[in-house]
């Protein structure tokens, strides 16, 4: 798609108030500019990148929102170390063609630092990281709603490496009529197989060397599928034994459900979610794969590493797409 850019400003605008972007988006969509969006806390790394990456060949104006949510850290939560560097984030929105940067400060967010109302998803925020973060997601629906407002009709960029958010987030955009169209992108990794993530920065060394039994796991688990277990359990047991061989790592769950609803499953069928979560050190980290499985065998998708080709610009009329290696593309599903 050839990029228009009907708010007539060269680079990045770096807004902060929320009236502001809300006008300036308006004004956009009423030239006929379509609008992609990616709501992040910031700490840029690849796996953004592929996001902004996609909203640009897709759309005329590219909105990223930069907001560390209170409302999503729980007490004794890392929400004082959550990494931030908004300097090297601007380049990185630069760098990847970003028209907007909406960077609010908590206080237009959430003013006086009183939210009387919040957004609860029901059954989808119950199991997973929902029952080791009690409110985690109220706080995530909450801001997404609130960002979804403020953006207005849009295309926003979810990654699928936060399996649960995305599907709280999608159900939370078709419950309330949002003018949102919900696109989940690949789960990028380091060449080494971690899942790359803002809270990576925080593991000393050894940390960050342990960390990779977690996608070790995982893959342990998919070439278990693959030589034909269909029992969840067994696959669950084999994921969560990986981990527990790394001293350094405490495992909090490794979890086999419906990828669709995330309810459990009594066999393997259809396109299943294999999550985990587990602390390195002080560092709370998740990763995921999913799998589709049929009678003729069952396909692993593990993700795209960063190192590789992500796949080629998609066509303006279609809907964007990644080759992803042994899995499903980025599409909204």
């Amino acid at each position: 798609m050839k990029h228009r850019n009907p708010l007539h400003a060269p680079g990045t605008v770096v807004v902060v108030w929320a009236g502001e972007l809300r006008a300036r988006l308006d004004a956009a969509r009423g030239q006929g500019a379509t609008v992609g969006f990616v709501p992040t806390m910031g700490a840029f790394h690849e796996g953004h990148r592929t996001l902004m990456r996609a909203a640009r060949a897709a759309h005329d104006v590219v909105v990223v929102s930069l907001f560390v949510n209170p409302l999503q850290f729980g007490p004794g939560e890392d929400l004082d170390r959550y990494p931030r560097d908004f300097e090297a984030d601007l380049q990185v929105a630069r760098q990847e063609g970003v028209d907007i940067l909406f960077v609010p400060p908590v206080d237009e967010m959430y003013p006086a630092h009183h939210q009387l109302t919040t957004v609860h998803v029901e059954e989808l925020t119950e199991g997973l990281c929902g029952s080791a973060r009690p409110g985690h997601f109220d706080g995530v629906a909450t801001v997404v709603a609130k960002l979804f407002g403020l953006v207005g009709p849009a295309t926003a960029y979810f990654g699928r490496k936060d399996a649960q958010q995305l599907a709280v987030v999608r159900r939370l955009a078709a419950d309330l009529c949002l003018p949102i169209e919900v696109v989940g992108c690949p789960l990028v990794r380091e060449p080494d197989g971690l899942a790359l993530s803002s809270r990576n920065r925080n593991l000393s060394p050894a940390e960050r060397a342990a960390a990779t039994v977690i996608s070790r796991g995982l893959r342990t688990g998919a070439d278990l599928v693959r030589a034909g277990e269909r029992d969840p359990g067994r696959v669950r047991r084999v994921v969560a034994n990986v981990l527990t061989t790394e001293p350094l790592v405490r495992l909090e769950y490794a979890e086999v459900v419906r990828a669709g609803d995330l309810r459990p499953l009594e066999r393997l069928e259809g396109e299943v979610l294999v999550a985990v979560a587990a602390r390195v050190g002080d560092v709370r980290l998740i990763d995921n794969m999913t799998i589709r499985v049929d009678p003729a065998g069952a396909s692993v998708d593990l993700g795209v590493t960063a190192e590789e080709p992500i796949g080629d610009i998609p066509r303006p009329e279609s809907t964007p797409t990644f080759t992803v290696q042994g899995g499903a593309p980025c599409a909204a599903r």
